[in-house]
């Protein structure tokens, strides 16, 4: 049975009837869009601020204070390591360790984090530290093994020592403290390389 042709006012009816319910289904998925849009970005604005506000800011180290630095990595590479320390405590370096003993002359950061590895203690002063101590300086690097001096610049204290993941800023060569870091961390036990040599590698300066 062949259905009744709509008349011309119920078709035009019918075509409106569409086009509204069309517009409805626009505005629909407009407004969740736009919702959707809106939770994504306050969620985004509490993730950050949750993080802002709960970050850890590492404390600027204490000139006198022993400061301990974790989750050094220990990879070797002949390319220039930008280091997070001034000097440097560990980290990625040279395959060549720094040898040992007294320079006048500033060191490759890469080559004296190696030597930190094996066991050293490497004492940086400013150049224009008083002679009477650099003297010093120089007198402990030739009276026993392991210990690395050198000039540095920019350095955050007059003298600062470190070792593996340890580090000391001093305002003197004099102060005792320095001798109680060595005493404490030259062939620190718990070192990542304990009995590796600090002679045998590189003497080179920069």
């Amino acid at each position: 049975m062949t259905e009744p042709t709509p008349t011309r006012s119920e078709a035009a009816r019918q075509r409106r009837s569409a086009h509204r319910q069309h517009a409805e289904r626009q505005q629909r998925r407009t407004r969740t869009i736009w919702i959707a849009a809106a939770v994504v970005a306050v969620l985004v604005v509490a993730i950050a601020a949750y993080f802002i506000l709960n970050r850890k800011e590492t404390p600027p180290p204490v000139v006198g204070a022993v400061q301990s630095y974790s989750d050094l990595s220990r990879n070797h590479t002949t390319a220039p390591v930008s280091y997070a320390q001034n000097p440097p405590v560990g980290g990625d370096h040279d395959p060549v360790w720094q040898n040992c003993g007294y320079y006048d002359k500033p060191v490759r950061n890469e080559n004296a984090v190696h030597s930190l590895e094996h066991g050293a203690v490497w004492i940086a002063y400013r150049p224009d530290l008083p002679q009477a101590q650099i003297d010093t300086l120089q007198a402990l690097a030739e009276s026993q093994t392991f210990i690395l001096v050198s000039p540095k610049d920019d350095l955050p204290a007059p003298v600062v020592a470190s070792a593996w993941g340890k580090q000391i800023l001093l305002d003197s060569a004099d102060d005792p403290k320095l001798d109680d870091f060595i005493r404490s961390y030259r062939l620190d036990p718990k070192g990542p390389e304990l009995g590796a040599p600090c002679t045998g590698g590189t003497s080179a300066t920069v």
